[in-house]
């Protein structure tokens, strides 16, 4: 029987509109925040930044949907990811959560 303990089961996905010239700043944000991000968000498995010319993704996977939901009340996400992304955004971030099918 496979290992299912540490499989993605649920994404959390948020998009950001930010412009050029706030990009290096945001990348600083995820950087600084993506290990205590994974070693410290119960249910947390893995944090991607995705960038394309009109916008920039962060895919984070979750063991479930009620972890993926949670992370956007925890302490890090309100008091420090949060704030630091915020001056970096053009316009709100789309939010959306997915479940593995």
């Amino acid at each position: 029987m496979a290992d299912t303990k540490n499989q993605v089961k649920a994404y959390l996905q948020v998009t950001m509109k930010v412009s050029p010239a706030n990009r290096a700043a945001a990348a600083k944000v995820y950087n600084d925040y993506r290990q205590p991000f994974l070693d410290t968000i119960e249910g947390a498995l893995t944090k991607e930044l995705l960038v394309r010319d009109e916008d920039v993704q962060v895919s984070h996977g979750f063991d479930s949907m009620e972890h993926a939901k949670a992370y956007l009340t925890s302490e890090l996400f309100t008091k420090h990811v949060f704030p630091g992304l915020k001056p970096t955004w053009d316009a709100d971030p789309d939010i959306r959560f997915y479940n593995v099918a």
